[in-house]
């Protein structure tokens, strides 16, 4: 109580001593292409290198804009450029008060004293989502329609020159079928640990992604969970049908020594590291949201530090009303940037999702958290993440980026289980003779169990194992894919007009099946990797594509978003195709042997080719 108090204290004093013609703090949303924007700004070199710890705040995004506008090379904008920068420049500027019909918000401020400013505005949008997938099997067609209807209200604004707040209340009606696949087993087909009631095996359903939406884009926009149509006795857990939810995004942000160091509590989607966003092995944009406290400190050009503490979610699959004691967990990660001018970056994170308790070793920035875990006992998940890129502005740059959940130096780098990691490279490169315009390559290899862990007994639970995964809310913290997968991904995108954004990509995803006769282990994020046996165990060594039953995605899709200048309304769409298909080995799954494998097309795992398309509008877009 004391501390908080303290805290409290803190931000108050921080309110009511600054000037009063300042900048709002509240972030901003990861899904404005404002991000993209800044990127291809930094990879051309027409402004300083910003910190690689997203969501960036608006006062931070005016600053970027203004020196790019404002500095020497403005001149090497082109006229296009120019309008898309004013026009992102005009949207996070404070407003003037009275009603904003192009925001669709109401601002009002009053003051207290001279130099003590308090604004509050009010607002609401609305966004509107249509998507269809038409399916061809060998069998025959399917066909599957979803929507997501979500409105909007907010209120934010300044507490004097430092602190911001946003309460930010979403309600949604939505559907996202999904089609059941099979069963799949935590460790695998066959495991027995009865002797041991720490380590137990349990078969659970698994479900294809969203039909509506092209594979691994699809990220939910409600909390907890869904109000069924076809079962109005209480909560589900998805939206095959139609279904009502809810969402909260909100947060107390403070901004010191012109953005040098920022404090922020809030519920907010982060993505941090200084690879392309979205790229991110370790903290990733495609994770859920949750509650956390979070410190940004950048003292000098070269060095940024950042920290984070926060309560997960639990997974919910059966219901509100299925105890999720098990999901009690916090997490906390730490990163270290050190730049270069404009040419070297480097990062490196350490992270840990613990079951919730008073560690204050794991919250602080100064302890890392890998070596503390010794002195406190060995029962949380610890991870690390390095990422080193090179830049050349105005050419392009080349990254290469590792997470290490669990690995072993003294064992077989290749072929064993526990070499739990992600490892990516890529490169981007910007075209000159378009508007914000660039080209992005890069490969991703998730091993299998990478983001997993075991459930375990521990001092604080008593019988209760206690599910410490690299997740939240069933989703991985870190890259989209799941383990024992590997991706290819080419995207082309471009912004010719200040009002329009478009965009080609394609991508290849291999996985290992997670169902059926092939599964293979530790292909999904509830797998738990034997203790057993980890260096030796046949069924505990890997051979990608080779030791089971592997889906082959080939996906191209095409989209874009058009913004009316006359009118507080947005249009985008996404349009493509998906082509799938299996391939499996000449012997049985988990055998210990790389074995021969070729395409197939049986029941248990057909071919197909899917159309996806999607289509939606804002009104009052932020």
């Amino acid at each position: 109580m004391k501390a908080s108090y303290k805290v409290f204290l803190f931000f108050l004093f921080a309110a009511f001593s600054a000037p009063v013609f300042t900048q709002t703090h509240t972030s901003v949303s990861l899904e404005n292409q404002i991000y993209y924007i800044l990127e291809q700004a930094q990879l051309r070199g027409l402004c300083s290198p910003l910190p690689g710890i997203r969501p960036y705040s608006q006062s931070v995004i005016i600053s970027a804009i203004d020196e790019i506008l404002f500095s020497q090379n403005a001149e090497k904008l082109m006229s296009a450029e120019r309008e898309i920068l004013e026009q992102y420049l005009a949207k996070f500027s404070r407003p003037d008060t009275g009603m904003d019909w192009r925001r669709g918000a109401l601002y009002g401020e009053t003051f207290l004293g001279e130099n003590t400013r308090i604004s509050a505005n009010l607002g609401a949008g609305v966004n509107i989502e249509g998507s269809t997938g038409l399916y061809s099997y060998t069998s025959g067609d399917e066909y599957y329609l979803g929507t997501e209807i979500w409105l909007n209200a907010y209120l934010n604004g300044d507490i004097g020159g430092n602190v911001s707040y946003d309460f930010n209340f979403s309600g949604g009606l939505m559907q996202a079928p999904r089609k059941y696949l099979g069963i799949y087993n935590i460790y695998y087909d066959g495991f027995d640990n009865d002797y041991n009631p720490e380590y137990q095996n349990k078969a659970f359903d698994i479900y294809s992604e969203p039909l509506t939406h092209f594979p691994y884009s699809y990220k939910k926009r409600w909390d907890g969970s869904v109000f069924a149509s076809d079962d109005l006795s209480g909560f589900g857990d998805w939206p095959d049908n139609a279904a009502g939810g809810y969402a909260l995004l909100s947060e107390l942000t403070a901004s010191f020594l012109e953005n040098s160091l920022i404090i922020r509590a809030g519920r907010l989607s982060h993505d941090w590291g200084s690879a392309p966003l979205g790229s991110s092995l370790a903290f990733n944009k495609m994770a859920r949201p949750f509650y956390g406290i979070e410190t940004e400190f950048s003292p000098v050009p070269w060095f940024s530090m950042a920290s984070l503490t926060g309560a997960l979610e639990y997974y919910n699959t059966e219901g509100i009303k299925v105890s999720s004691m098990s999901f009690q967990n916090l997490f906390s990660i730490t990163m270290l940037q050190f730049r270069y001018k404009n040419y070297i970056f480097f990062d490196f994170a350490d992270a840990v999702v613990y079951p919730k308790r008073f560690e204050p070793g794991y919250m602080s920035p100064i302890i890392n958290s890998f070596f503390y875990q010794n002195n406190v006992g060995d029962f949380d998940n610890m991870a690390m993440y390095f990422n080193l890129k090179a830049q050349y502005p105005g050419v392009g740059n080349i990254w290469i980026s590792l997470f290490l959940d669990e690995m072993t130096l003294l064992s077989d780098l290749f072929t064993l289980d526990r070499q739990m990691l992600a490892l990516q490279t890529g490169i981007a490169f910007s075209l000159p003779f378009l508007s914000f315009t660039s080209v992005k390559f890069s490969y991703t290899i998730v091993n299998p169990y990478c983001y997993t862990h075991n459930r375990n007994f521990t001092p604080w639970y008593g019988d209760n194992r206690m599910e410490t995964a690299y997740t939240n809310n069933g989703v991985s913290l870190g890259y989209y894919l799941p383990p024992n997968s590997d991706e290819v991904l080419v995207r082309f995108e471009t912004m010719p007009l200040k009002n329009i954004v478009s965009y080609l990509q394609y991508q290849m995803i291999r996985h290992g099946a997670d169902f059926g006769s092939s599964a293979v282990d530790g292909s999904n994020l509830l797998s738990e990797l034997d203790p057993d046996g980890r260096d030796s165990f046949y069924i505990l060594k890997r051979f990608f594509l080779q030791d089971g039953a592997y889906q082959w995605l080939h996906i191209i899709k095409v989209g874009g978003e058009w913004t009316l200048q006359k009118a507080p309304l947005a249009f985008f769409w996404e349009i493509g195709t998906v082509i799938s298909y299996f391939t499996n080995i000449n012997g049985a799954a988990n055998s210990g042997k790389a074995l021969p494998y070729e395409r197939i097309n049986t029941t248990e795992y057909p071919e197909s080719t899917a159309f996806i398309a999607r289509i939606g509008i804002r009104l009052f877009p932020r």
